[in-house]
This record gives structure tokens, sequence and C-alpha cells, in this order.
């Protein structure tokens, strides 16, 4: 039994829940529209660059999930997965999750996006286990803090280290499937990386490397 993690924007979801969750909050009008629309797009920019400073991305993203009670954020997120998410979920992703499922793998979403926006949408494809971007929480509030260190990047090799071993997993024969650059440092370590609907660098990554390269879309 081997793991298979998945990057999950823009690789499992047609889409970036970061980025849309971002609009979503302009949409609602609980956020300063123009300065937050141009302010999102830039971090969004930045990230498709691979030139992201993830902390400074943070305290903008999670700045709102401290300004509201959980009740409310509850109810718009149940409002963004069935107006935004829903509609991006990919038949395609469901096959390719379904084949490791047969085999007997461990899946495992691996996300820079933060857990509040992201566990929904995992549980979406039947994902039990979710690395990602932790908000800091205290007495049931969010803190508009990140816990932890962020699932970006190096980041992301770090949280995963940390889940096998208290997991009891390894990478023998693992699989990462992503779309992005910044995915680069996971996708070198595991047996099996694969690029999906990739990025330019990435493409041109894999193909210089001989990764497989696939389409969900």
């Amino acid at each position: 039994m081997s793991l298979a993690i998945f990057d999950l924007d823009n690789t499992l979801l047609a889409d970036d829940s970061d980025y849309l969750w971002g609009r979503f909050l302009v949409k609602l009008g609980v956020v300063d529209a123009d300065w937050y629309e141009s302010e999102n797009q830039r971090f969004y920019d930045e990230y498709k660059a691979g030139q992201l400073d993830i902390f400074e991305f943070l305290a903008f993203s999670l700045a709102p999930l401290a300004e509201h009670d959980m009740p409310t954020l509850q109810a718009w997120r149940a409002q963004f997965m069935d107006e935004v998410i829903s509609p991006l979920i990919l038949p395609k992703a469901k096959q390719l999750l379904d084949k490791h499922r047969d085999k007997g793998d461990t899946l495992l979403i691996i996300t820079a996006t933060n857990r509040f926006v992201t566990e929904l949408i995992a549980a979406t494809y039947g994902i039990d286990n979710l690395l990602a971007t932790e908000p800091e929480m205290i007495n049931g509030q969010y803190t508009g803090k990140v816990a932890g260190t962020p699932c970006f990047q190096e980041g992301k090799v770090e949280r995963l280290h940390e889940w096998l071993q208290s997991n009891q997993h390894d990478l023998d024969g693992s699989y990462f499937y992503s779309d992005s650059r910044n995915d680069l440092p996971l996708l070198k370590l595991v047996s099996h990386p694969v690029a999906v609907d990739a990025d330019d660098t990435l493409s041109a990554h894999a193909k210089q490397a001989g990764w497989q390269q696939i389409s969900l879309r």
C-alpha cells in the first residue's frame, strides 16, 4: 500500500480555492472591495510566478477569519461550497482517486490553502487525510495568525515528514500529483511525481526529468 499525495488547487480542483475565497468575500461585501480584489490578484500572480511571500499573504488572507464569528464564517463557507466550488469538482479527478483507492493506497491532500477553506473540499472528494496551512485559533475564534509552518513550498516537505512520522508511513512507492512549480521540492522526493495540467515551469522540468504529465480537465 503506497501513499498517493494530491495538491488541491488547479490539480484536483479546476481553479484555486484560496483565490476564489478572496473573490467570494468581495462579492459578499465584507471586505473593502477595490483594495481586497487588487491585493488578492497580486498575491495570486506572485504565487503563479513562484514569488509569493507566504507570510505576507497569510496576514492578508487570514485577517477576515478573525473579524467574524464561527457561525457566520461557516454559513459563508457553505454558500461558497455550493456556489463556487461544486462546479469545479473534476470527474477525472474522482476517477484518479478511485484508481488509487482500488489499489489500497492511502490518499492525502497537501495544500497551501488554509484548512478552513479546504477541509470541506477534501471531504467532498472523500479524503480524510488533509495537510493544509493551519489558521491559529484561540477559544474557538480565529486570530488572523498562522499556527506552525505554512504548508507551502519547502513547508509542504516539512509538514509531510511530520505526518509520515506520526502515521508510521513512508514514501516508498509514493505518488504526488501537482500543477505548480511551487511543489517542485516535494515532487522531487516521491517515487512517482506527476505533473497535472502543469504551469510552464513545472511542465518544462517534468519533460526534462522524464516525469509523467497528465490532464484532469
